[in-house]
């Protein structure tokens, strides 16, 4: 078995949790629709486990080489993208599940490279899960970089949601 499965449903068999604990379920989240599949499986699935679930919007400035820059822009600036960036995975949550989710989603914006962020956010999860394309500019490709990065370093099953 593979750490990374291709499906469009969550399947009836769930993991069991740890006694006493809950599991933790992280869905990386742009605004892309492949992302917001994403959001809608995770949601289908901790909901049908039981589970808790964090939707992660990463972003950073971006760079020419080298990990992302940190420091380059006046805090009024990074605030005001930060904001945009809440208001994109709002609006994801809202068109996904609504005004009034049946399940707690813990949203989280987090400054970095989406897949070294996911990565990190791998090691608190019991599931993480990604939609097969982001706004990447090969959307021939079946997985896209950032995808592909999560499945071979995440520290917990992947599942990779393609947009039907």
């Amino acid at each position: 078995m593979t750490t990374a499965d291709i499906t469009t449903e969550p399947s009836a068999e769930a993991p069991s949790a740890s006694a006493g604990r809950s599991e933790t379920v992280v869905v990386g989240v742009e605004g892309s629709q492949a992302s917001v599949a994403a959001l809608a499986w995770a949601a289908r699935y901790a909901h049908a486990i039981g589970a808790s679930l964090r939707a992660v919007l990463a972003w950073h400035y971006p760079s020419a080489a080298g990990g992302p820059p940190t420091g380059v822009a006046p805090e009024a600036v990074t605030s005001e993208v930060e904001q945009s960036r809440r208001q994109i995975l709002d609006e994801a949550i809202e068109a996904t599940c609504g005004d009034k989710p049946s399940l707690a989603i813990e949203r989280s914006v987090v400054y970095g490279h989406p897949a070294q962020v996911l990565v990190d956010e791998s090691k608190d999860a019991d599931l993480l899960v990604v939609g097969s394309r982001g706004y990447g500019g090969f959307t021939g490709l079946m997985l896209g970089s950032v995808s592909t990065h999560r499945v071979t370093h995440a520290s917990c099953p992947v599942t990779v949601v393609r947009r039907t």
